[in-house]
């Protein structure tokens, strides 16, 4: 559902006016009309008060409660919301601007996979990149990783690098401008290079993204019957060659916004073939016992 820049404010003065973090009971409540009221301009233009009423009685039928699924985080300005709900079968997501409207709702059925849940790699992993980042995707829920739906990518992560609650300072129509661009992309462990991708041109930001080479510039790393992908590199920046060994921590290249990207950012993920489009994805068993879930602060330094 689309977010806005409309210039309308809530009126969280109003008594009838819900907090972000009550929107989940709100929806429970019955409270369609105050949500309907908080809504966008824009968002408003998707769907009727009655839609939305209609939506959430159907949804939430036998739902008793919501729980926070990830920690409320802001980015550029736009606070992020996920709950879960006491059946472990109904996620909700919300976005509130900076006016405190809610630019985005998102009522999504749940499904778990336990058995490669909860069955981690052999080989042990460090974080990818120096420094403190942000954990954009990660988790094993669709909400908290919009990656799980599909078995290839199912425990990949997005990475981004924020600085007061923002990913860029400047022009955010320049890969400069972002936090991310430029910064070292490191083997997550000792191994191979198998596949290096290194020629393909960085998107400009907030533009078009390249869905037809979606990894972009990118290094595939054989760990025993292991294989990590870093993706999205910048364009040229790979230092590395097919048959190279890497020790972990070596500066592989930088990260860019190459393939299907919108922003600076990295695209990690551990696969049990070196074909990842027909491989799956493994969950990853991280240094110092890490678990990264969507709207973390990791760090390595």
């Amino acid at each position: 559902m689309p977010a806005d820049n409309s210039n309308v404010h809530a009126d969280p003065s109003n008594p009838a006016f819900i907090q972000p973090e009550g929107i989940a009971d709100a929806l429970l409540q019955g409270k369609t009309k105050q949500i309907y009221a908080q809504l966008t301009p824009d968002f408003q233009q998707t769907l009727t008060e009655q839609m939305l009423a209609d939506t959430v009685k159907q949804s939430l039928q036998g739902i008793q409660s919501f729980q926070p699924l990830s920690k409320p985080h802001t980015i550029n300005g736009n606070w992020h919301y996920d709950w879960i709900s006491d059946t472990g079968k109904l996620g909700l997501m919300a976005i509130v601007n900076k006016k405190e409207q809610i630019a985005a709702m998102l009522l999504q059925p749940i499904e778990t996979f336990p058995a490669t849940d909860n069955k981690t790699t052999s080989t042990t992993y460090q974080l990818p990149f120096q420094g403190d980042w942000f954990v954009f995707w990660g988790g094993h829920t669709v909400l908290q990783n919009y990656h799980y739906a599909v078995p290839a990518q199912r425990y990949a992560y997005d990475f981004v690098q924020l600085k007061d609650g923002m990913s860029y300072s400047g022009d955010p129509k320049l890969n400069q401008s972002y936090h991310a661009f430029g910064q070292p992309a490191l083997a997550p462990a000792d191994g191979t290079v198998i596949n290096v991708v290194n020629n393909i041109a960085d998107n400009e930001p907030v533009g078009k993204m390249n869905p037809a080479q979606p990894s972009g510039n990118m290094v595939i790393i054989q760990h025993g019957d292991e294989y990590s992908m870093l993706a999205h590199l910048e364009k040229g920046s790979v230092t590395v060659q097919k048959g190279d060994k890497v020790k972990r921590g070596q500066e592989i290249g930088k990260i860019g916004n190459s393939g299907n990207s919108s922003e600076a950012h990295l695209h990690f993920q551990v696969s049990d073939q070196p074909d990842l489009l027909e491989g799956q994805s493994m969950a990853i068993r991280w240094s110092d016992g890490l678990q990264p879930l969507k709207g973390d602060i990791v760090s390595n330094k």
